[in-house]
């Protein structure tokens, strides 16, 4: 079978790796980057001739990475052509391309979040802020801006600049026409992915990412420093809570809705001392989460997406390997503002216990240069966390380009 993914970062290159591995596919992949071009066919494409490109190259199958295609509505447009297809529709989407209206489908439908108030005049969310008096608060660019429109200023002044960034200088577009102003909740962060056929869920072993760039969870958001699996903070009954009365609820207002939801449903969770609340969802694979949760997977993915596609989930028995990953990613120096790509990357012929997966690279002449700002992932399995860090270490440490940097802390319990 012929089969397409969508997207050029680190999450496709751990999709096109664990498609490879099954060893009877031949892969496409739209644009794809530096990694994929070993495993793969890297086509040139762009929003505008997306489709075109993949019917030319008569992909029968197509996994959609990235939130954008969704929310453009790709899924809807590939199954119109008959393409199985990974991904949900449009209406779908809309759960992670509005934070409002995400906000107002939780609420809807009595899953937990945190409380939150919504703002589409500037001088109304400034004057919200000057009368708050607990910090920290979560500010949201209400659309999508690749992980980095979420702000936790800690106090008055914070506030404000981060509003401004998102309303003023327009740091996101449209995406910042909107802003929503939440409540700071306390607790340990944990990522939840499941597959959805449309009524039914199978979920993914668990995961944590790391989503500030500085060590001790510092600095600014990002699309994610780094990420391990399994998190030892979701014991059975946790996650019990987390399916019945987050993934369940979710899947049963869709329904609901009208909305015919095949893909992934990522629930971004706090384990608050009153139980795990919804920081966000996305309508897709994480990136970094992808990048250990696939080296788990014993089953085939592409059985997986033929499931998710024909609504038989339950047919389907899902297995995982009994041990632990650990994703370190390495960014360019300047990452997520201003930072320089072109820089040649070095090392990668003495990484011997870890997957490398491509993100922002390109393949130049045999030589990977730079050319994004999370700049590639190193995966390493191991029987516990501990034994996982050890050697991701180790291996990202023989990785070189001008301006590399990496958090140190990635996998510290």
């Amino acid at each position: 079978m012929k089969i397409g993914i969508v997207g050029s970062g680190g999450r496709e290159h751990a999709i096109a790796w664990s498609i490879n591995n099954e060893k009877k596919h031949s892969i496409c992949t739209f644009p794809g980057n530096g990694g994929t071009a070993l495993i793969s066919d890297n086509i040139e494409s762009n929003d505008h001739d997306l489709l075109e490109q993949i019917l030319k190259e008569k992909c029968e199958m197509v996994i959609i990475g990235p939130e954008v295609p969704l929310a453009e509505g790709l899924a809807n447009k590939l199954r119109e052509k008959n393409i199985i297809t990974f991904g949900p529709g449009k209406k779908g989407a809309m759960i992670e391309k509005s934070k409002v209206w995400a906000k107002n489908f939780m609420n809807k439908y009595n899953i937990p979040t945190a409380e939150h108030e919504v703002f589409e005049n500037y001088d109304r969310a400034l004057n919200y802020i000057i009368n708050k008096n607990n910090y920290p608060v979560v500010i949201k660019a209400d659309g999508l801006a690749a992980g980095k429109g979420v702000f936790i200023p800690r106090n008055r002044e914070e506030a404000e600049e981060s509003l401004d960034t998102i309303m003023v200088e327009g740091k996101f577009g449209k995406a910042g026409d909107r802003v929503e102003i939440e409540e700071y909740l306390e607790g340990i962060e944990a990522s939840y992915l499941v597959f959805v056929d449309g009524d039914k869920f199978k979920p993914m072993v668990t995961s944590k990412d790391y989503k500030q760039l500085l060590d001790g969870n510092r600095g600014p958001n990002t699309g994610g420093m780094g990420t391990f699996s399994p998190s030892p903070h979701i014991d059975s009954s946790t996650e019990e809570f987390i399916q019945n009365n987050i993934i369940k609820k979710a899947i049963n207002g869709f329904l609901k809705e009208g909305i015919d939801y095949r893909g992934v449903l990522y629930a971004g969770l706090m384990l608050t001392q009153d139980g795990p609340k919804v920081l966000e969802f996305n309508c897709r694979f994480g990136d970094p989460e992808t990048q250990v949760i696939l080296p788990r997977l014993v089953t085939p993915l592409s059985e997986i997406v033929h499931a998710v596609e024909e609504n038989s989930l339950d047919k389907i028995e899902l297995k995982w390997r009994d041990n632990s990953t650990v994703c370190l990613i390495a960014a360019s120096d300047g990452y997520p503002l201003n930072y320089e790509k072109g820089k040649k990357i070095t090392g990668f012929e003495r990484v011997k216990n870890s997957i490398i997966f491509h993100a922002g690279t390109e393949l130049i002449d045999d030589n990977f240069y730079t050319s994004g700002g999370r700049v590639l992932g190193v995966t390493s399995t191991g029987s516990s966390i501990s034994e996982a860090r050890k050697k991701v270490y180790n291996d990202m440490n023989k990785i070189t380009f001008e301006g590399i940097y990496y958090r140190s802390d990635i996998g510290k319990i």
